[in-house]
């Protein structure tokens, strides 16, 4: 084949995907339709930063250095945690490293987790667990949240709590009550955490987490069909040296001159494989870039003008869904972006009427966790408009 038919073909193939820009999305649970705005991805696309890898040799990689630095240091602010590393893979991946580095801390057999956490990200920390002879502790959870009775299986022999705030319901967890359980017993908190919702939640530093990760994509990386993403993970002071992953540090050379490092290396495994506090030896600093750049343009004001909007239209949403009379909420207690609807209707059906209408609809959580059959998750960002919202919820209400 010549080039222009290989074109041909391949836009053939490529015009059989769907293309969010063309739908308005209700999906959420791990992946979010944000606005980006456009100056992420025109400095994204810069040569200099599109097809570098990683600064090893400091000198001529100072600009890579830089933004990872500033990476850093805009996350730490945004968590409240002391140090933030260079990025991980993704949310899932950096919440099972962050239970791995709590057992070399505190060299306890145990890590106990919320059920409320994201189903896929427990699969992944199962992964790692089994393998690494940690054993899990499920914390059941109790009308959409961390039951907290349950939190009397914590021992003596549990390193780490983990929980993720908003949960995968998107409810706001307790925090203040499982901190206290959590740290009476000796034991490391762990919070997952959306990063928009910090522009109006509690960072996990004011509630007085040991470590915090999450999933940075919604900071200005498009949906991609699933990825590349941005995990993160931080820690107090403290725990510095324990941490996986690369960190960037600012220093002074022979002559005085301000520059950044890759530093506390020992901790990584080029340089002590059989002491190496993680296998990961990369990250994703091109989408730790498109982070920068989308934190520098939002700003504060901008990031809590973001989760005031989401929590608005969720909310919105959420009431004119339940006045159509299809749905019951099961779920109380505070929201940001996301909500748990039950329907007495078939969701297959309200799937294809909104699809029909080029309306991509909630997630129906049957397919992740078979026990939650007619339990639809709606997602509602900032980019969602009363127009849309009002579209959606009248298609439901002509589903029979």
């Amino acid at each position: 084949y010549s080039e222009m038919e290989v074109s041909k073909i391949m836009k053939k193939l490529s015009d059989r995907n769907d293309n969010l820009d063309d739908y308005t999305s209700f999906l959420g649970a791990g992946s979010y339709d944000h606005y980006i705005p456009s100056v992420v991805r025109h400095i994204a696309s810069r040569s200099e930063f599109y097809t570098s890898y990683t600064p090893y040799q400091p000198e001529v990689s100072q600009g890579t250095l830089q933004y990872i630095f500033e990476f850093q240091s805009m996350m730490a602010e945004l968590t409240g945690m002391d140090v933030i590393n260079a990025s991980m893979y993704d949310g899932a991946t950096a919440t099972a490293e962050a239970a791995i580095m709590a057992i070399r801390v505190n060299n306890r057999s145990k890590v106990a987790i919320s059920s409320t956490i994201h189903p896929e990200t427990l699969k992944v920390l199962e992964t790692y667990c089994h393998f690494r002879e940690i054993e899990l502790i499920r914390i059941p959870e109790k009308d959409g949240k961390t039951d907290l009775e349950g939190l009397k299986l914590i021992d003596q022999d549990t390193s780490a709590v983990i929980i993720q705030n908003p949960n995968f319901y998107g409810i706001i967890e307790d925090i203040a009550q499982i901190e206290k359980a959590t740290h009476e017993n000796k034991s490391l908190l762990i919070m997952s955490v959306d990063p928009i919702s910090l522009g109006i939640v509690k960072s996990p530093g004011e509630y007085g987490a040991d470590i915090v990760v999450g999933e940075g994509q919604s900071l200005g990386i498009p949906q991609n069909f699933g990825g590349p993403y941005l995990g993160f993970i931080g820690a107090t002071e403290k725990l510095m040296r324990k941490m996986p992953g690369r960190i960037c540090g600012l220093t002074n050379d022979v002559d005085g001159k301000q520059g950044f490092v890759l530093t506390l290396q020992a901790r990584e495994q080029h340089i002590r494989r059989e002491k190496a506090t993680s296998n990961i030896c990369s990250n994703q600093s091109l989408c730790a870039l498109m982070a920068v750049v989308y934190l520098s343009v939002m700003g504060r004001e901008g990031i809590t003008e973001v989760a005031t909007q989401c929590i608005s239209k969720a909310n919105y949403a959420m009431e004119k869904l339940l006045e159509t009379k299809k749905f019951t909420r099961i779920y109380s207690g505070p929201i940001f972006k996301e909500f748990v609807l039950e329907t007495t209707h078939d969701a297959n059906k309200i799937e294809k009427a909104l699809h029909d209408e080029k309306i991509i609809g909630p997630l129906d959580i049957s397919k992740l966790n078979k026990d939650k059959k007619n339990q639809l998750l709606f997602t509602v960002t900032e980019k969602r408009t009363k127009e849309e919202i009002d579209k959606m919820v009248n298609i439901i209400k002509e589903v029979q």
